[in-house]
């Protein structure tokens, strides 16, 4: 397989009900991570074998997950209460491969940077740092 194109993704915001009902963010026209990484702990000692470093695997970090949007005021401006709330807000991310493989995590709202040109379109940027283990599904 060559390969997927990535039209037709949605970023979608959990409503914190229960049952929770999850919206498609409008006019999204680019969709980042999240970034996982995971810190490493050295666990060296005097005995290790010829002197080389040794680590092992430490905590594991979301990392952000980052939306761009044509941006319109009246559809995203709703979200300055996610920026607003401490709390974090529950999201997805839903392909669009056949199997509509999803990443859905809890995350704080931590930028929402929106651009107007002289000579373009308004778009945002915005910000989510992931709270917790993301899931793959």
């Amino acid at each position: 397989m060559a390969g997927l194109n990535g039209f037709g993704v949605q970023f979608k915001r959990g409503d914190g009900a229960g049952p929770e009902v999850f919206t498609a963010i409008a006019n999204v026209s680019n969709v980042g991570g999240p970034s996982l990484s995971r810190n490493t702990v050295d666990v060296t000692a005097h005995d290790s074998p010829e002197g080389w470093a040794e680590h092992v695997g430490g905590i594991k970090e979301g990392g952000e997950a980052t939306v761009d949007v044509n941006y319109d005021p009246a559809a995203h401006d709703t979200l300055i209460a996610d920026f607003n709330d401490v709390d974090p807000r529950n999201y997805k991310i839903v392909f669009p491969d056949p199997d509509a493989t999803t990443w859905s995590f809890a995350a704080v709202m931590t930028g929402f940077q929106p651009t107007a040109p002289v000579d373009g379109k308004l778009s945002a940027s915005l910000k989510f740092k992931l709270s917790g283990k993301p899931t793959l599904s």
